[in-house]
């Protein structure tokens, strides 16, 4: 599936500097976006998919609540240099929300120098923007264990 090239925007919300990309995604292509930014280690981009107060599973049980905790966790997968595969289950939408089940393994090196295999199966909930797009609202990678 080709993306269009998406427009980065900026917003400041409570004092902060948020960026987002605009253009008329759907749940699943925000999903792939996941994929790429995961893989080509790009954390900027990653960070433009979430709402500014949406929150993280970092861990089964534990939530990052903010950018900087969303950021961290992200920056765990990208620091293990490896390579994401996710594919879409189900989306379910019930007017600007979208429910999205997935699975995915992630193949990685750990900070020990040892291989890593992870999989699970997600479940996230994303909110339509006005301009159209979609951005997470709960990322839950850990979501239906």
């Amino acid at each position: 599936m080709k993306l269009t090239e998406p427009q980065i925007n900026t917003l400041i919300v409570s004092g902060m500097l948020i960026q987002y990309m605009s253009g008329k995604m759907t749940p699943e292509e925000v999903l792939s976006s996941v994929i790429d930014g995961i893989n080509a280690g790009d954390l900027d981009s990653l960070m433009t998919l979430y709402e500014p107060l949406a929150c993280f599973a970092s861990q089964p049980g534990q939530l990052a609540k903010s950018p900087e905790g969303i950021r961290e966790s992200l920056r765990g997968f990208i620091d293990m240099n490896g390579k994401l595969d996710l594919k879409v289950k189900r989306v379910l939408k019930a007017s600007d929300l979208a429910l999205v089940t997935s699975e995915w393994s992630f193949s990685g090196t750990g900070s020990d120098g040892k291989h890593v295999d992870i999989t699970s199966k997600s479940a996230d909930v994303l909110r339509q923007q006005p301009d159209g797009t979609w951005r997470f609202v709960i990322d839950n990678p850990w979501g239906t264990d």
